[in-house]
């Protein structure tokens, strides 16, 4: 049983599934990975650092498939989004504010362009800015994501219905097949991936993060501000907060974000924790999903690993 759907059609991929574009992890190796898999490789460009976009978008358009890019709306500048679509990308994902700057363009250059919402009046425009395709993301999901946002079962069909007929991703504690077969009965035409495909051979996430993600649990899991106050990364913690393993800054600083955001010896003090090693460059951006990571695979064989997995699993439900 194949599993084509409007995803599938639109970008001429054979599995409903793409790969998050996680920034420190998604680079050009994994994203061309997941493409040749028969997935769609979104590269992470993040803040649209200038210097790692000239290294990684090579790479990733060497893939020889269709492939893309993801851009933080709220940081990455218009110089970043060009220089991404000179290497010819399928198409631009945009989360986390503001798209409608960069909409044009996109469109301009012939790509399609992807919308990340966290709620249901980010859902409305998305649609009202004529989106190709709609990420609908639940609060399962590692990194960031909304502070008051829904979880992915009640959430996507919800998104899929306002959507209709635009095609909608369903993301948020999905890694592994059952989850793309789950996100498919919603009403989504794919999956979003981003906790599974951290834990590859192709991830340019540390070792270290890798390992952790293979033995973490869901439960250890938390979704909080603190992190990112800590590390000055210029989040708006009122809106957004990001998912992660545990940390030892998470321990000191939970309930008092207030606090620590007023008290910039606490922020040069992360900084010095960093560069001694006492704890990691980034925190361990991970979802709910994490207990069903146990290995460290391609990201080619993971993605037809998924997809066999949901061909399975709705062939069993439609039996059983």
């Amino acid at each position: 049983m194949a599993l084509s759907t409007a995803f599938t059609k639109m970008f001429g991929v054979r599995h409903p599934i793409a790969l998050a574009p996680m920034g420190g992890s998604a680079g050009g190796a994994l994203a061309a990975a997941v493409s040749r898999g028969g997935g769609l490789g979104l590269l992470g460009g993040g803040y649209g650092d200038r210097e790692w976009l000239a290294r990684e978008l090579p790479v990733a358009a060497a893939s020889g498939s269709p492939w893309g890019i993801g851009f933080l709306s709220w940081a990455a500048g218009i110089g970043a989004v060009e220089q991404a679509l000179e290497y010819g990308p399928r198409a631009v994902m945009l989360s986390f504010g503001d798209p409608s700057p960069f909409v044009e363009r996109i469109r301009a250059a012939g790509a399609a362009v992807i919308v990340q919402v966290t709620d249901l009046e980010e859902a409305r425009s998305a649609v009202d800015l004529g989106a190709d395709v709609i990420v609908a993301q639940g609060t399962e999901s590692g990194g960031h994501g909304a502070r008051r946002g829904r979880a992915t079962l009640p959430f996507v069909p919800v998104v899929a219905d306002l959507a209709a007929p635009v095609p909608v991703l369903a993301a948020g504690g999905i890694a592994d097949g059952r989850g793309v077969a789950a996100a498919l009965a919603l009403g989504a035409a794919g999956a979003l991936i981003g906790t599974r495909f951290q834990a590859t051979a192709e991830s340019l996430a540390d070792p270290a993060t890798a390992e952790a993600i293979v033995s973490g649990r869901g439960q250890d899991t938390e979704r909080s501000g603190v992190l990112d106050i800590a590390r000055g990364a210029g989040w708006s913690t009122a809106k957004y907060t990001a998912r992660t393993l545990g940390h030892p800054y998470l321990d000191h600083w939970r309930g008092r974000e207030a606090e620590l955001a007023a008290d910039p010896e606490a922020r040069h003090a992360y900084q010095a924790d960093v560069a001694r090693g006492h704890v990691p460059p980034l925190p361990v951006w991970a979802g709910e999903g994490v207990d069903l990571v146990n290995d460290v695979p391609p990201a080619a064989d993971l993605v037809a690993a998924l997809a066999a997995q949901a061909e399975d699993a709705l062939t069993r439900a439609g039996r059983d």
